[in-house]
């Protein structure tokens, strides 16, 4: 019988994608980039059972596909290199040789086998790598298991981010400490299923392969996919995570006892990254989080509240902090979900807006107060069912004209 005593979940305040036992990292600047680094590596001491989800772009990046040929080879990575700066998507056949030669020149680096070995890229779709400049910075990686070896790799691996983003958290099981890990990228072309988002997750848990897939794919439904900066899907989101078994905890798969525990970590991790993603959004200056509550079913919840979400005009009013609920009915009006216009109600933090299909009187100074928070919360129940789901994005503002209209310049 599965174990139902709440898991005791901690955070980490300090802790890094290489605070998990048997991990190590590095980053470097290769010449791709002017001055910043652009080059990154999350290294393993041994094999790890392994699992990643891929964008739904037709145009799936050559590192995507030499990716998802080392994984499904034995389930098994030792290493993620990365590189920024230039996405490598869109460059044919030499595009995917050259994700072959980063990915042996890794491999011959530090003595792996090739297919032990994922590939990501990240940077301006179009344009080939400059793969004398990627072998060299290779050459150089010198990956460390302490704080400055995870900031240098979480610096590699950002382009218009304005902040790097980590998480991490520990957990019991079998009475053993383990730890989940993390880091992220992403802060334009983000709407996930996924984005020019990358996120890589290690743990020093022993899960066995098919576990850790069916975990990353549920989680990621409701945390990566479910933000969105501005309704672009990019072709070279990747979610990594790296499972070395050093914890020496008991194998996790469903049916271990507190296999609930682990995956609520691992959870509160990606939503973690998740949301700090949006919050950086391309030229944004708040977070926003919209729940869904009273839908027919978890899909319905989750489509509606990544529709208010992501609805520009929704974005725009809160930048403004214009407390105009219409911009919300409008979103939830045209979402493919069941809705009774009857049942509906609208909350802006506490403040009841709408209900039973009529406008509710409110205080309009304290609505833009609540608009001027870095971090704003609309709810919206429907009214018609149980089932519930979250979306989280932000504000859209004149810079991220700014920076879009000059990304290549």
């Amino acid at each position: 019988m599965l174990e139902t005593k709440e898991p005791k979940v901690k955070k980490i305040s300090n802790g890094t994608v290489v605070t998990p036992k048997g991990f190590s990292a590095d980053g470097v600047h290769a010449g791709l980039r002017h001055a910043k680094k652009d080059i990154g590596i999350v290294l393993s001491e041994v094999p790890a059972n392994s699992a990643a989800v891929y964008t739904k772009s037709h145009f799936q990046a050559p590192p995507l596909k030499v990716t998802q040929e080392s994984i499904a080879k034995d389930g098994l990575l030792q290493a993620i290199i990365v590189n920024s700066a230039i996405a490598n998507a869109c460059t044919g056949e030499q595009g995917l040789k050259d994700a072959y030669e980063m990915r042996a020149s890794c491999a011959k680096k530090f003595n792996l086998k090739d297919e032990h070995v994922a590939v990501a890229s990240t940077g301006v779709i179009g344009e080939y790598l400059k793969m004398d400049k990627i072998n060299k910075g290779i050459s150089e990686l010198n990956p460390t298991a302490d704080e400055s070896g995870a900031e240098a790799f979480q610096t590699a691996i950002l382009t218009t981010d304005l902040v790097m983003k980590t998480s991490c958290y520990e957990v019991e099981i079998d009475g053993k400490k383990v730890v989940i890990g993390g880091t992220s990228k992403g802060s334009g072309m983000i709407h996930p299923n996924m984005a020019t988002m990358l996120a890589f997750v290690t743990t020093d848990a022993k899960i066995s392969s098919s576990a850790l897939h069916k975990a990353l794919r549920e989680i990621t439904d409701v945390s990566f996919n479910q933000i969105t900066v501005d309704g672009e899907t990019s072709t070279n989101d990747m979610v990594v995570v790296m499972a070395n078994g050093l914890a020496e905890n008991n194998e996790l798969t469903e049916t271990h006892p507190q296999w609930s525990h682990f995956a609520q970590a691992l959870q509160i991790v990606c939503e973690e990254l998740a949301k700090q993603i949006a919050k950086d959004g391309e030229g944004a200056t708040k977070l926003i989080e919209v729940e869904v509550k009273g839908a027919k079913s978890k899909e319905d919840a989750n489509i509606a509240a990544k529709k208010i979400v992501g609805s520009s005009l929704v974005k725009t009013a809160v930048y403004g902090a214009d407390a105009n609920w219409g911009r919300i009915i409008g979103a939830v009006g045209h979402s493919d979900v069941s809705v009774n216009p009857d049942k509906i109600e609208i909350y802006l933090e506490d403040i009841c807006m709408f209900t039973k299909n009529s406008p509710q009187p409110f205080d309009e100074e304290a609505a833009k107060k609540c608009l001027e928070n870095d971090k704003v919360r609309i709810t919206v129940n429907l009214g018609i069912g149980e089932a519930s789901g979250r979306a989280w994005g932000c504000d859209l503002t004149y810079d991220y004209i700014k920076i879009n209209a000059s990304y290549r310049t």
